[in-house]
């Protein structure tokens, strides 16, 4: 099968017909069959992405429009956001995002993960006794759906949307 180039959205567009307090997850790629994951994440000013670490896979950050500051963990200096950075988060790395008085818009593009399945449960949770194993839905991104690494996430690593009651 031979597949054809197809425009996807106007970014510039999505933007401007966003309402000023829009926050996450603006855009997603949706197409069957992909290879990567993209998202267009808009924070209004002032907003945080709180510190967290993408285990598995490396992201590219671009910045559309606005400004911010992007804060390594570990102590790193702090690194400024404006548009048309492009920016390298390493798997594994952490960090977290804060908007600047214009808010901030920006694209993130990364390998597609692979998709939550069902699956038999390992041998040595079906031998001990105890119980199931808890629900995991509360590591879940109530706007993007993106599964949180972390065990009690405060925000979304993908969308920057804060979880319910956190």
């Amino acid at each position: 099968m031979n597949s054809t180039p197809e425009v996807l959205a106007v970014l510039g567009g999505l933007l401007a017909a966003a309402a000023p307090d829009d926050r996450g997850a603006l855009w997603q790629l949706d197409k069957q069959g992909r290879e990567l994951d993209a998202n267009l994440v808009r924070l209004p000013p002032g907003a945080e992405v709180g510190e967290h670490q993408e285990d598995v896979l490396d992201v590219l950050l671009v910045v559309l429009e606005g400004d911010g500051r992007l804060t390594p963990g570990g102590g790193a200096d702090v690194l400024p956001l404006s548009p048309t950075t492009v920016m390298w988060l390493p798997r594994t790395s952490r960090r977290s995002l804060t908007a600047g008085p214009d808010g901030l818009a920006y694209l993130t593009v990364h390998r597609r993960r692979p998709g939550l399945s069902i699956g038999s449960a390992p041998a040595a949770a079906v031998t001990h006794e105890g119980g199931e194993a808890p629900c995991s839905l509360d590591r879940v991104c109530p706007e993007c759906g993106r599964m949180s690494q972390e065990s009690a996430p405060k925000y979304c690593g993908e969308c920057g949307e804060r979880f319910p009651g956190r």
